[in-house]
């Protein structure tokens, strides 16, 4: 199902800090997806890839969570962050230990309450971010690390969770045997992360004008991950009882420069290695004018599509139902046409 958000024009200040306890575990630090298909192509191997700069990643999230009006770019976290809840919610349990990764300043906690999950074990790489945290009634103990090391050790979680952070994220096969290492068995991953498809129509727009004004483009939205590689990715990593699905979140915008700037508030600016640093100002009025040409709403604004690709996977454990033997049928497809109707029913 679609959703729609309106963007919020309010400056609406800087959270206050919550309580918490603190730990500093940082790993060592390691320096055109859309309609037209050309996405993080190749992850489904298990190879490493270097595409994004996770030093500039921390700066920039660090920048945009010192902002005086930080929280008016909460607005597509705090989105996602509450559909994720949504999705821990529908499984009946209660969690003693749960961790959420890249969660800077728990998007997800907030909307979650101790009788689902006791404890919470929040991650980031920017320490701004947790510094700044919302306040939640699950107690929360905050770690200093990067979404590529996890510094857990093997079965320590019933839940893991991450909200918009494994986009960014070089070896996201690699990501998700760790996340798969730290559940205990019988513990669930329920993440959501950016799809291919987002920011199309800006990406479109950059493109044609570069063309036109430039005669050649460059890469300005960073390569993201297909739904198509997402199943394969967690069957690797060894989860079982896969879920993922899609949710396209639209976000209108009064133009061009508008989403450029939230971007950068919201600390999701391009970070890959071949980003280009400037953009010459010939080039954004020009994107900016196919960009209401080619998408503009009726009432002026232009849309901005954020694609959400949810997942879904358990850690296998005996206790979890298992799919019957091959052959264990004991009625064909084709017999269903004979087999006799229930007394009482009507025929045609």
């Amino acid at each position: 199902m679609s959703g729609r958000l309106c963007r919020r024009l309010l400056r609406l200040g800087c959270p206050a800090s919550s309580a918490g306890s603190w730990s500093r575990l940082s790993g060592t630090g390691r320096p055109g997806a859309g309609r037209s298909g050309t996405g993080r192509s190749g992850l489904s191997g298990g190879g490493r890839m270097n595409v994004f700069s996770r030093e500039m990643k921390q700066r920039q999230k660090d920048w945009a969570a010192q902002l005086q009006d930080s929280q008016q770019y909460d607005y597509l976290r705090e989105e996602v962050g509450s559909r994720v809840a949504d999705r821990v919610y529908d499984i009946a349990r209660t969690f003693p230990l749960a961790l959420d990764i890249g969660g800077g300043r728990s998007h997800i906690a907030e909307h979650l309450s101790k009788e689902v999950v006791e404890r919470f074990c929040l991650t980031d790489v920017s320490q701004q971010s947790l510094r700044r945290r919302r306040p939640s009634e699950i107690p929360t103990h905050c770690v200093l690390a990067d979404e590529e090391f996890l510094p857990f050790k093997e079965n320590t979680f019933d839940l893991v969770v991450s909200s918009l952070a494994l986009h960014w994220i070089n070896d996201l096969p690699g990501a998700l045997r760790q996340i798969h290492q730290v559940l205990k068995p019988d513990g669930v991953f329920i993440g959501a992360m950016v799809g291919g498809e987002t920011l199309y129509e800006l990406r479109c727009s950059l493109q044609l004008a570069e063309m036109e004004r430039e005669g050649g483009f460059s890469p300005h939205i960073s390569p993201y991950t297909a739904v198509t590689d997402l199943g394969n990715l967690l069957g690797q990593a060894g989860f079982n009882m896969l879920t993922v699905d899609i949710d396209d979140i639209q976000v209108h915008y009064p133009g061009i420069m508008e989403v450029m700037t939230d971007l950068q508030g919201m600390g999701e600016s391009n970070c890959a290695w071949n980003r280009k640093s400037l953009l010459h100002r010939d080039t954004i009025l020009a994107a900016a004018a196919i960009y209401k040409e080619m998408y503009g709403s009726e009432d002026g604004s232009i849309p901005a599509t954020f694609e959400i690709l949810y997942m879904i996977g358990w850690k296998p454990h005996e206790s979890q139902a298992k799919p019957a033997k091959r052959g264990s049928a004991t009625v064909s497809f084709g017999d269903l046409s004979k087999i006799s109707r229930p007394s009482g029913t009507d025929q045609p």
